[in-house]
C-alpha cells in the first residue's frame, strides 16, 4: 500500500516505523522538509521518502493527517485536490486546557477534517493512546492485543484502515460511521484527564465484556446465594 504521512511528530513517526516494517511504501511529509528527510532517516529502509506535504499527499492511497488539531483542517482545505478519492485518517485529538473538549457542542475534529477535504473518505482511528504505545512492538498488555476502534463512513477506506491496524499489531474494532468520531474523541478527552489529571486507571472504569450488559439471571442468582453462603444466611 502507498500510505502519505502528513506531519513529522511523534505520531507520524511510530506509525510509519510499523507500515514501513510491514511493507508498506511510506513518503513523509512536512512543511518543513528537512525535518521530513531526518524522520524518513531515522525510520530507514528504502520504501520511506522525504519530501513535502503535497507530494505526501498525491503519493498516498493512504494518507496519514498526524498533525495537530485545528492544524489538520487547513492543511487538508489546501491540498483538497490532492486528497481526492484518497483514505484520510484522523488520529488527532481536540483536547485543550484542563483537558477540556474543544469541539464541545460542534463538529467533530474528524468531521472537520472531511468539510475541508470533502472529496477524501476520512476515517477516525489510532487517537485513544499516547505516542509511546504505537511505538510498542506490538501494543500487548497482559497478553491481549491492544484494541483500536476505527470510525468512517467509506466501508472500503474503513477496511484499508483495518489492514493498518493490524500491520500495527492491534485488533480493530468496528467504531460505527464518522458520526461516531466525536464519540472517539470526548473519550480521548476523558481518559486523558484520568490519567493525567487524576492518576486514574481509565481501563479499570469498565467491566469484562461478559459483565457489560449487566449479570444474567443465573449469575445473579449465583451471587445472591454466595452471599448468603459467605455470610450464614
Amino acid at each position: 500500500m502507498r500510505i502519505g504521512v502528513l506531519g513529522t511528530g511523534g505520531m507520524a513517526d511510530a506509525l510509519a516505523t510499523h507500515w514501513v516494517r510491514a511493507g508498506h511504501q511510506v513518503t513523509i511529509g512536512g512543511r518543513d522538509t528537512h525535518k521530513a528527510e531526518r524522520l524518513a532517516t531515522r525510520i530507514k529502509g528504502s520504501s520511506v521518502k522525504p519530501a513535502g506535504l503535497r507530494a505526501a499527499a498525491e503519493f498516498g492511497e493512504v494518507v496519514l493527517a498526524a498533525l495537530p488539531f485545528g492544524a489538520g483542517a487547513d492543511v487538508a482545505r489546501e491540498l483538497r485536490e490532492a486528497l481526492e478519492g484518497k483514505v484520510l485518517i484522523d488520529c488527532s485529538n481536540p483536547v485543550g486546557p484542563g483537558f477540556r473538549l474543544l469541539t464541545e457542542g460542534g463538529r467533530s475534529a474528524a468531521q472537520q477534517l472531511a468539510a475541508a477535504a470533502p472529496e477524501a473518505h476520512v476515517v477516525k482511528s489510532f487517537n485513544l493512546c499516547h505516542e509511546d504505545v504505537w511505538r510498542m512492538r506490538p501494543p500487548v498488555f497482559d497478553g491481549r492485543p491492544l484494541a483500536v476502534p476505527v470510525c468512517g463512513d467509506d466501508e472500503a477506506a474503513v477496511e484499508r484502515v483495518r489492514v493498518l491496524v493490524r500491520d500495527v499489531g492491534c485488533v480493530p474494532v468496528a467504531g460505527g460511521g464518522l458520526a461516531r468520531a466525536g464519540l472517539l474523541e470526548a473519550t480521548a478527552a476523558l481518559f486523558i484527564a484520568l490519567w493525567v489529571g487524576e492518576g486514574a486507571d481509565a481501563q479499570a472504569i469498565a467491566p469484562p465484556l461478559a459483565y457489560a450488559a449487566g449479570p444474567t439471571r443465573r449469575d445473579a442468582a449465583g451471587g445472591t446465594e454466595a452471599h448468603r453462603s459467605e455470610h450464614g444466611d
